[in-house]
C-alpha cells in the first residue's frame, strides 16, 4: 500500500520545521544546509547555476569545429594506447552514423578501472547516443570526453523517449563541500515529488493577469526543463515572485508608517532662521526645492521616509542640517548617523563650524537659539561618551552625530524626532527600524536617508522601495575642475608621467591619495573593494601579457618611500584594519597639510574634505564600479586648485576595461555614471554594492534587465496590500484569499531571513 497520502501530510507538516525525518538522506540533508534550505519551500527556490544542454541531433557529415552536437552512431572499433607524455591510458573509440560518416571519441583515462569500463560498454556494433563539442585532430573530427547513453539494437518508442530525456537541458546546481550533482539531482527530485504541497506566494488573480505559471509548474519547468522555452517561462515566474515579495515587503512599510503617529516638525524658529541668515552661501535653487518639499514631509504627523540623492559636491550636509534645525526648533531631537568614524567625525566638525554659537548651548557666548551638538562614537574617551550619553538622554543636545555606537541598546534619546542617515547602502533596513523605535512613547522619528551614490530608478524601486527618493541637482558652488586620465600601466611612459604629475603637484604645496584595492599583498580587498568594473570573464581584447598581482596599501607605500624624488616626502598609509585613532589623527594630519601622500582604501570614498588635495591616483582601477572611481574622483578639487585623477589599469586600450574607464574619465555626472555601471556591470553586481548593509536579498531578479517587471510587482503589491487593509474596495485584482494571505506572510519572513549572508553564497 503506497504511503505517499501520510509523506504529503508529513510535508504540509515540515514546512516551517524543516524535512520529514527520514525523506532524505544524509548526503542529501547536508547538500540542502550547504545551500541554507530549511525546506522544501526554501530548496525549490534555489536556482541551478547553469543547465547543460547536449546539442542538437545532427549528421556527421555536417559538423563544425566548435560546435556542441549529438548524434546517434554505432561502435566500429575501440582501441586503446598508453599516452606518451603522462600516466594514463588514451582510449580512442572510432563511431559510424547511418549514412557511413564516422568521428572519434577519445577518452583521457589515468585509472584501470574506468578503461574497462568504457571498453565494456562502448563494444563493436553497440549503438549510442554521443554528446559533445566537436574538436578537430590531425584533420579530422572528434568529440573528447563525451557524454553517451548506449542505445538498443533496434530503435522503439521506449528508446525515443529515453533519447528525448538526454537531449533536454540538465541542471547543473552549486555545490558544497564533497556534494556531487548526482546527489543535488536526486534532492531535488524530491522537491519535485512534493511540488503540489507548495504554496501559492502570488495570489491567483495576479498570475492570471500577468500570464505566470502556478509554483508547482513553475518547480518542474526550473528544475527538470525539456527545452530553454520551459527555463525561461519559469524564470519569469521566480523573477517576479522575488519582486512581489519585496515589494510586498515595502508596501507593509508604507501602510505601517501611514498607521504610525510622528511628531510633526513644522516650527520655523529662531534657531532655522539664524542658520539661514549666516549661511556663507546663496542655497541653489534645487537646495530650496528639496528643502522645502522636506520641510512639508517631516511636518506630517506620520513619519515619513525619505532618499535624499545627490551628486559629489551636491550640498545634501546643508539641507540635512536645515532638516535638524527645524526640529531642534518644534521641540525634538535629531540625529546624523554616518558609516565611519572618520565621517562622522567630519560631519560633527562641519555642522559644529556651520552653526557656530548656536551649537554652543550653555556657554556664556552661546547665541540665544543655540543648542548643543554632540558626537557618539565607537573609540571615545569614556568621559566624553558619559557626557553625550547624558544630554541625549536629558534632552540638551538637540542634535547628535555618530557611528554605529548610536544604534547600541544604551542610548536613549529624550524627544528623538528626525534621522538622518548618511550613505544609506552602508545601512541596513534593521538600522534604520532600530533608529525609528527610538522615539519618544508612541511617536516615530522621521527618516531621511541620503546617498551621494546615485541609485538607478529600477535599483531604487528593488533596494529601497519603502523610502521617497527626492534629488538635489547641480552644485551650489561649483569648485575647480577635476581632468580625469585612464593610464595603461603596460605603457612605461605613461605610467612615469602620472608619478611625475603627481609629483609636480606636490612640489606646489599640494597633496594626493593613492588608492589601492588591497590592504596586503597576500589578501583580498577591502570591505568588497574588488568588484569588478567588469565583468572579468568577459574577452578581453588586449589583456596584460604578463598579468601583475593586485596593488596593496603597504607595498605600495614601501615602493613610494623607496622611488627617487618620492623618498623626502611625507607618505603615510589609511585603511579599515588601523586602530580608530590612528585612522584619525593620520586624517587630521593630511587634512592639516602635515602628509603629502595619502595611501588608502576607499575608506576615503566618502565624505573626506581636503581642499588641498589636487590628485588622486587609482591603481587597478579596473576592480572598482564606476560610481565608486566617481566618489574617489570627488575627493580632490575641492578648494581652488584643479584637480587630475588618474585611473590606472593593467588592461591596455581596445579591453572592455580600458573603455570602461575612458567613459569614466570623459564623464561628470554621478547620475549618468549609474546608469552605465547598472548597464555595463548588470543588475547582479551592482545590488551586491547598493545591499551591502541591506536585510534584502535577491536570487533571481537583475534591477536592470527585469525594470519593467518591478514596477508591475510594485504596482500589484500596493494594491493586494490596500485591499487586504481595506482601504481599497475596488480594483481589477481581487483581494487575496485567507490562505494566499498566510502563504505570503510566511515567503516574507523566509525572505528576510535568508538576508545577505544568502545573497552572497548565491
Amino acid at each position: 500500500m503506497s504511503n505517499d497520502g501520510a509523506e504529503g501530510a508529513c510535508v504540509v507538516q515540515a514546512k516551517a520545521d524543516g524535512f520529514p525525518a527520514g525523506l532524505l538522506t544524509p548526503k542529501e540533508s547536508a547538500a540542502a544546509r550547504g545551500l541554507g534550505a530549511r525546506n522544501f519551500e526554501d530548496l525549490v527556490r534555489v536556482p541551478p547555476r547553469r543547465y547543460a544542454a547536449p546539442g542538437p541531433l545532427r549528421d556527421l557529415r555536417y559538423l563544425n569545429e566548435g560546435e556542441d552536437i549529438s548524434v546517434i552512431a554505432t561502435v566500429e572499433r575501440t582501441r586503446e594506447r598508453s599516452m606518451k607524455n603522462r600516466k594514463g591510458t588514451l582510449l580512442d573509440v572510432r563511431v559510424r552514423d547511418d549514412e557511413g560518416e564516422s568521428l572519434s571519441l577519445t577518452f583521457f583515462l589515468f585509472k584501470a578501472h574506468l578503461v574497462t569500463w568504457h571498453m565494456s560498454r562502448l563494444r563493436e556494433g553497440t549503438r549510442v547516443l554521443v554528446s559533445g563539442t566537436v574538436s578537430r585532430y590531425r584533420g579530422e573530427n572528434q568529440i573528447a570526453h563525451p557524454d553517451y547513453l548506449l542505445l538498443a539494437d533496434n530503435p522503439s518508442a521506449h528508446e525515443a523517449r529515453d533519447i528525448e530525456k538526454a537531449l533536454e537541458p540538465a541542471p547543473v546546481y552549486p555545490l558544497r563541500g564533497s556534494v556531487t550533482q548526482k546527489v543535488m539531482r536526486s534532492l531535488f527530485s524530491k522537491v519535485l515529488r512534493h511540488a503540489s504541497d507548495l504554496r501559492e506566494v502570488v495570489p491567483e488573480a495576479i498570475r492570471h493577469e500577468r500570464d505566470l505559471p502556478g509554483i508547482q509548474e513553475a518547480a518542474r519547468l526550473l528544475h527538470a526543463p525539456r527545452n530553454s522555452a520551459d527555463i525561461e517561462r519559469a524564470l519569469r515566474y521566480f523573477r517576479f515572485e522575488e519582486a512581489f515579495i519585496i515589494q510586498s515587503i515595502f508596501a507593509r512599510r508604507r501602510a505601517q508608517d501611514v498607521a504610525d503617529s510622528a511628531p510633526p516638525l513644522a516650527t520655523y524658529g529662531d534657531l532655522s532662521r539664524a542658520l539661514d541668515e549666516r549661511l556663507p552661501f546663496d542655497l541653489t535653487p534645487s537646495q530650496e526645492e528639496v528643502g522645502d518639499q522636506i520641510a512639508e514631509r517631516i511636518a506630517e504627523p506620520h513619519p515619513t521616509s525619505l532618499l535624499l540623492q545627490g551628486d559629489v559636491g551636491s550640498g545634501k550636509t546643508v539641507v540635512a542640517l536645515r532638516a535638524m534645525a527645524r526640529a531642534v526648533d518644534s521641540g525634538y531631537q535629531a540625529v546624523l548617523l554616518a558609516p565611519t568614524e572618520v565621517l562622522a567625525r567630519q560631519h560633527f566638525a562641519t555642522i559644529t563650524t556651520m552653526l557656530g554659537d548656536l551649537a554652543r548651548h550653555g556657554h556664556l557666548d552661546a547665541h540665544e537659539a543655540a543648542t548643543r551638538v554632540r558626537l557618539l562614537v565607537g573609540a571615545q574617551k569614556a568621559s566624553e561618551r558619559r557626557e553625550s550619553l547624558l544630554d541625549l538622554m536629558n534632552g540638551e543636545a538637540g542634535i547628535a552625530v555618530g557611528t554605529h555606537a548610536l544604534l547600541t541598546e544604551n542610548v536613549d534619546f529624550l524627544k528623538l524626532g528626525l534621522v538622518i542617515i548618511d550613505e544609506q547602502h552602508r545601512f541596513g533596513v534593521d538600522h534604520r527600524r532600530q533608529l525609528r523605535s527610538k522615539g519618544p512613547g508612541h511617536l516615530r522619528p522621521h527618516m531621511l536617508v541620503m546617498t551621494a551614490t546615485p541609485i538607478p530608478r529600477s535599483a531604487a524601486l528593488a533596494l529601497v522601495g519603502d523610502l521617497d527618493s527626492l534629488t538635489l541637482k547641480g552644485r551650489p558652488h561649483e569648485g575647480a575642475a577635476v581632468s580625469s586620465y585612464v593610464v595603461p600601466l603596460g605603457d612605461d611612459a605613461w605610467r612615469e608621467r602620472m608619478w611625475e604629475r603627481a609629483l609636480e603637484e606636490i612640489r606646489a604645496g599640494r597633496q594626493a591619495f593613492v588608492v589601492c584595492p588591497r590592504i596586503d599583498l597576500d589578501e583580498t580587498g577591502e570591505g568588497g573593494e574588488e568588484s569588478a568594473l567588469v565583468d572579468m570573464s568577459a574577452p578581453i581584447t588586449h589583456p596584460p601579457e604578463t598579468p601583475q598581482p593586485l596593488h596593496a596599501v603597504t607595498g605600495t607605500l614601501e615602493t613610494l618611500r623607496a622611488q627617487p624624488g618620492f623618498s623626502s616626502l611625507r607618505i603615510e598609509e589609511l585603511h579599515g584594519r588601523l586602530p580608530s585613532d590612528v585612522k584619525r589623527e593620520r586624517m587630521e594630519a593630511f587634512a592639516a597639510g602635515e602628509i603629502d601622500i595619502l595611501v588608502a582604501t576607499t575608506v576615503i570614498e566618502v565624505g573626506v574634505d581636503v581642499p588641498n588635495a589636487s590628485v588622486m591616483v587609482v591603481l587597478d582601477a579596473e576592480r572598482f564600479g564606476l560610481a565608486q572611481l566617481h566618489q574617489l574622483r570627488g575627493r580632490i578639487g575641492r578648494g581652488t586648485h584643479p584637480g587630475i585623477a588618474f585611473f590606472a589599469t593593467q588592461f591596455g586600450r581596445g579591453s572592455a576595461q580600458h573603455e570602461g574607464l575612458t567613459e569614466l574619465a570623459e564623464t561628470t555626472d554621478g547620475f549618468a555614471l549609474a546608469e552605465l555601471d547598472l548597464e555595463r556591470r548588470g543588475g547582479g553586481d551592482l545590488v551586491g554594492d547598493i545591499q551591502s548593509g541591506t536585510s534584502v536579498a535577491v536570487r533571481f531578479l537583475d534591477v536592470g534587465r527585469d525594470a519593467r517587471m518591478i514596477l508591475e510587482a510594485r504596482e500589484d503589491a500596493l494594491v493586494t496590500e490596500a485591499l487586504a487593509r481595506g482601504s481599497l474596495t475596488s480594483s481589477s485584482l481581487t483581494p487575496p484569499t485567507p490562505s494566499e494571505h498566510d502563504a505570503l506572510d510566511s515567503a516574507i519572513a523566509r525572505h528576510s531571513a535568508r538576508g545577505v549572508d544568502d545573497l552572497e553564497r548565491s
